[in-house]
């Protein structure tokens, strides 16, 4: 099946994210199980289009959404790619598919009085937790960081007299951000605090759990979702609506697309353009609202 080869392949090879390969992983088997069951076979690299036709189809009969499917193609078309490359095959089943239509999904990103209202919350606040709390907030808000790249940053990515970070993304792409005055005082009280909670086989992780440990993804969502349930109504309330926030904000104030672009970590603008869609949506309001002509 050479499926672990080409795990290995992403991983090593293609730098791709810890996460990411676990859900090409996670579809290929998924094929795999309904390879063997409807054509008794586990041989994947032997499937024809008609074949995994058959698997759309059935994905949409039990109600999987057109976005979720169009990923599991994208996995299977990597694979495929993956053994052409290595000479496994000599046509790839999924060559001409067309990805299914799937609506646009506009996300809704906090105000910039709704993240003040968090940060309001915890300002007082001097014990381990809510300083980190409030630590976590300001770094998505203020830098856009992804929330793996949050959950691994190391205390030597930290230069704080030049007030910036280093931040490892995608591919081990690395990138420096800046970072506000605000930012850097509250860094200083959590490293204070840091000092006392921390384990010495996790010392080179910055953002540590109450236990001394490396925070994890989960947790760091369940933090967002806390503070931002109490001041937005908003659906989604997780950390990448806090990134969204803070492209959404800069484009709003004006700021350049192509920098925008590299303080996320983009490697294409195309990415980026993502995040114009609610400035765009606000702009058309005000015109609407304003224009002398739209009033009569």
């Amino acid at each position: 099946m050479l499926i672990s080869e080409f795990i290995d392949y992403l991983l090593l090879e293609k730098k791709y994210a810890t996460l990411t390969v676990s859900a090409y992983k996670t579809d290929l088997l998924s094929f795999l199980e309904f390879y063997q069951k409807e054509f008794d076979n586990d041989k994947i690299f032997e499937a024809t289009y008609p074949q995994i036709r058959s698997w759309i189809v059935t994905l949409v009969d039990n109600g999987i959404s057109n976005r979720s499917i169009n990923r599991k193609m994208s996995s299977l078309k990597a694979y495929y790619r993956f053994l052409l490359k290595i000479e496994q095959i000599d046509k790839n089943p999924l060559a001409k598919h067309q990805a299914l239509k799937a609506p646009k999904k506009l996300q809704i990103p906090f105000s910039a009085a709704e993240v003040d209202t968090v940060l309001n919350q915890l300002e007082n606040s001097q014990d381990f937790e809510s300083v980190r709390d409030r630590l976590i907030v300001e770094l998505f808000y203020a830098t856009g960081i992804r929330r793996i790249e949050l959950v691994n940053l190391q205390l030597s990515d930290l230069d704080m007299s030049n007030r910036q970070i280093k931040v490892v993304g995608k591919r081990s792409k690395e990138r420096y951000l800046p970072l506000l005055v605000s930012v850097c005082e509250t860094l200083a009280l959590y490293l204070e605090l840091r000092l006392g909670v921390v384990k010495e086989d996790n010392a080179s992780f910055l953002l540590l759990t109450k236990k001394g440990v490396k925070i994890y993804e989960t947790l760091v969502y369940r933090i967002i979702n806390s503070y931002f349930s109490k001041a937005s109504s908003k659906v989604k309330k997780s950390p990448h609506i806090l990134r969204h926030s803070f492209a959404t904000h800069l484009l709003n104030e004006g700021a350049d697309l192509n920098a925008v672009k590299e303080l996320l970590g983009h490697s294409s603008l195309a990415a980026t353009q993502v995040y114009t869609q609610h400035s765009v949506a606000q702009l058309t309001k005000v015109y609407k609202q304003s224009h002398p002509r739209n009033k009569k």
